[in-house]
């Protein structure tokens, strides 16, 4: 077994190994809905992107050419944060995790900040506490939107990418101590549409379910995620995961939206990541 950087030509096979490791961890109606061919596309592009933004945090375990495990890590303005990781279901328990965890963590050296969105993966996660993380338990939100209890006087407008980098740049460096940089063109690149709110804020949706939120406070916050429920269609399920506590603004309009409630894996975090407030981080890009 060899724990080895990845490589363009193994994004395809990467994918496949860290889709077989975590899709028991997708509801099957966001699955249906979704499509393999559509899902496959936007994992390789993810994989792809982050190889060619942080090639020295992209690992792979090779066992003889055969890929069994992948993890993907990303350094922005200092924050490291762990964008995939995942090892075939036959090769787990024999400590291939470990190795590529350790690979990622290397990664991280130098950072003052560092951000884990775990799975409920008990080993996973005593992987990430051992690691010196501390944990932030979380619960996720899902369901059909009550459009009746959606707001009128929402003030977010559609956003683009390349035109609101600035704005979106200085809020994420605001929340997390980091800004997204080129993850917001890679956002959008895999289907997620951009809102702004001109004051301070910024959310990531798609396929109808929010994505990312980062905001300078609440209030502008609340008025993103009602505008991301509203990007909705009439009738179709919706998440809103990683919320921690403080989040009260996020669970008081998920429950007048009456979206139902339920466990979610940790966030975990260490060392300076800025107030982490108002902040529904994404698991893709942190």
């Amino acid at each position: 077994m060899q724990i080895r950087p990845l490589t363009p030509d193994d994004v395809a096979a990467a994918d496949h190994v860290a889709w077989s490791a975590l899709q028991t961890q997708v509801p099957a109606e966001f699955l249906d809905a979704m499509g393999e061919e559509l899902r496959a596309e936007r994992g390789r592009y993810r994989i792809a992107h982050l190889q060619r933004t942080d090639p020295d945090g992209a690992w792979v375990a090779d066992d003889d050419g055969d890929l069994v495990g992948v993890a993907l890590a990303l350094v922005r303005e200092g924050v490291w944060g762990l964008s995939l990781f995942g090892v075939r279901p036959d090769q787990q328990s024999r400590g291939v995790g470990r190795e590529l965890l350790d690979a990622t963590l290397r990664y991280a050296d130098g950072c003052r900040g560092a951000i884990i969105l775990s799975t409920t993966d008990p080993r996973a996660m005593r992987r990430y506490a051992l690691a010196g993380f501390q944990v932030l338990p979380c619960v996720t939100f899902a369901g059909i939107v009550d459009r009746s209890a959606i707001p009128e006087d929402l003030r977010t407008r559609p956003g683009d990418a390349a035109e609101d980098r600035d704005l979106c740049d200085a809020v994420s460096r605001h929340v997390r101590g980091a800004a997204h940089g080129p993850d917001l063109e890679a956002m959008e690149r895999v289907g997620c549409s951009l809102l702004v709110h001109d004051d301070g804020g910024w959310a990531a949706v798609r396929d109808g379910s929010l994505a990312l939120l980062a905001a300078r406070d609440d209030a502008i916050a609340a008025d993103l995620l009602w505008s991301a429920l509203a990007a909705s269609e009439p009738g179709q399920s919706v998440h809103v995961d990683f919320v921690r506590a403080g989040h009260d603004w996020a669970v008081q309009i998920c429950l007048a939206a009456r979206l139902a409630i339920g466990p979610e894996g940790p966030v975990f975090i260490r060392g300076d990541v800025g107030p982490f407030a108002p902040y529904l981080p994404s698991g893709a890009y942190l």
